[in-house]
């Protein structure tokens, strides 16, 4: 079974809330989505139809998804009551909707990270619900994931055995990345080289050693920049309480296949294993790999496609226990 564990859905209910409510900042017109902190998109109908979603993965070749909240649904910045009352409708509007064909889809839960005191009542909830993993933003509205508030929430996932997706959000601005798309397309890397390397800076995953992160946008810049890091523990103040190697946390990181890039992948591939890459796509939104198993096919040996597209994302994401 050909997995995606890097696809987005808005449920139906949840749109209906952040377009109602103006403390959301949101406005849903049609379907168009503005606001959130997001660039404006058109809302597909495989963002809200699980039909769809599943004719979508058909025209993919891909049998199954586990299917997240598209990220402008994290609004970060909201009080507390509201991103509450989002995490819970958007988490009963994921299990419905995987609830469509249980079979062929999965849920990661969305919890309300601004709020420590309440994301954990939150997760597990979602826990109870059926989900299989969570995804969270590589910034909570400008904190870091790093800091000591969040220590709650890993102990959590990690304890409950609940893989955590790491997605770009609240990217900081740079006058550099404008007026061209670079704050999706070197911006959400380099959040992402910036959340993975905290999490290994600050110990978190030597105080969690049971945590499996996944890094989407095949790990951001990790895979090709690591190297660096390692040499800089060895010669500045900055890092002396650092681990001297970011590779030997590899055991705790998985890397989707976007890379956009066939020789790209081929590296990612090489540098940390076939059994750390899963296949993810970032469909519907625009940014998504057109083919995605073309590409993979295309960069590697069918065995090791195989393994990428379906074994470890089964296992991981516990597809296995259904006998799929």
């Amino acid at each position: 079974m050909r997995i995606d564990v890097h696809n987005h859905a808005i449920p139906e209910t949840a749109l209906d809330l952040v377009g109602r409510e103006d403390v959301y900042g949101v406005r849903v017109q049609g379907d168009r989505w503005s606001g959130g902190g997001h660039a404006d998109f058109t809302i597909l109908p495989s963002f809200t139809d699980p039909a769809a979603k599943l004719a979508e993965l058909d025209s993919k070749r891909l049998d199954g998804a586990v299917i997240s909240a598209a990220p402008p649904l994290f609004l970060y910045d909201v009080e507390p009551e509201a991103g509450e009352a989002l995490a819970r409708e958007t988490n009963q509007g994921l299990a419905a909707f995987c609830r469509y064909d249980p079979r062929r889809l999965r849920w990661m839960a969305h919890v309300p990270l601004q709020s420590p005191e309440r994301d954990i009542v939150i997760l597990g909830e979602a826990a109870n619900m059926g989900c299989v993993g969570v995804e969270i933003g590589t910034s909570i509205a400008g904190r870091r994931l790093d800091e000591p508030e969040f220590e709650r929430f890993w102990q959590t996932v990690e304890s409950e055995r609940l893989p955590v997706l790491l997605h770009p959000a609240y990217n900081e601005p740079s006058n550099g990345l404008q007026p061209y798309y670079f704050q999706n397309v070197i911006g959400n890397m380099l959040e992402t080289t910036i959340a993975a390397e905290r999490l290994i800076c600050a110990r978190v995953l030597d105080r969690h050693p049971q945590l499996q992160i996944v890094l989407v946008h095949s790990g951001g810049y990790f895979a090709y920049q690591a190297g660096r890091l390692r040499h800089a523990r060895a010669v500045r103040p900055e890092l002396a309480e650092a681990p001297e190697d970011p590779w030997s946390y590899l055991g705790q990181l998985y890397f989707d296949t976007i890379t956009h890039d066939r020789e790209a992948l081929r590296y990612l591939i090489s540098r940390v294993g076939a059994e750390r890459v899963l296949m993810g796509t970032d469909l519907p939104f625009d940014m998504a790999t057109p083919e995605p198993m073309t590409a993979l096919e295309e960069a590697v040996d069918g065995d090791t496609a195989r393994r990428i597209a379906e074994e470890n994302p089964g296992q991981l994401y516990r597809f296995e226990s259904e006998g799929d």
